[in-house]
C-alpha cells in the first residue's frame, strides 16, 4: 500500500465509524481533525485514532491502552497482534461508555 491509497483508506475508515455512530444513535461525540478521529464517550473518556503515514499504521489509544494496527491486504482488515479494529474499538468503548457497543459496519 502507498501514501494515498493508505490516507484513502483511513479516510474512508473515519468516515465509516463516524456513520455507524450515528446510524446506532449512539452518545458518543466525534470529532475528526488533522487526520485524527476523537471519540468522547457519555462520561468525557477518549478513544482516539489516529493515522501514522510514516508507518503505514493506524494507533487506537484507549483508558485499556494503545493499539497499532497494520493493515492485511490480504483480509483487507486492520490488524493488532491478531485482532481486527472492529473488534477493538468495539470493546473500547463498552468499557469506556458503561453498555455493549457494536459497531458492525466498519470494515
Amino acid at each position: 500500500m502507498n501514501e494515498n491509497q493508505f490516507n484513502q483508506n483511513l479516510d474512508e475508515l473515519m468516515m465509516a465509524i463516524e456513520d455507524a455512530i450515528e446510524e446506532q444513535g449512539l452518545d458518543i461525540d466525534y470529532e475528526t481533525s488533522g487526520g485524527i478521529l476523537t471519540l468522547t464517550c457519555p462520561d468525557n473518556s477518549k478513544v482516539i485514532l489516529s493515522r501514522q503515514t510514516p508507518l503505514l499504521q493506524l494507533w487506537l489509544a484507549a483508558k485499556s491502552g494503545g493499539f497499532h494496527f497494520d493493515f492485511d491486504e490480504g483480509e483487507e482488515v486492520w490488524m493488532c497482534k491478531g485482532e481486527r479494529l472492529p473488534e477493538v474499538l468495539n470493546r473500547c468503548l463498552s468499557e469506556q461508555c458503561g453498555e455493549n457497543i457494536s459497531l458492525s459496519s466498519i470494515p
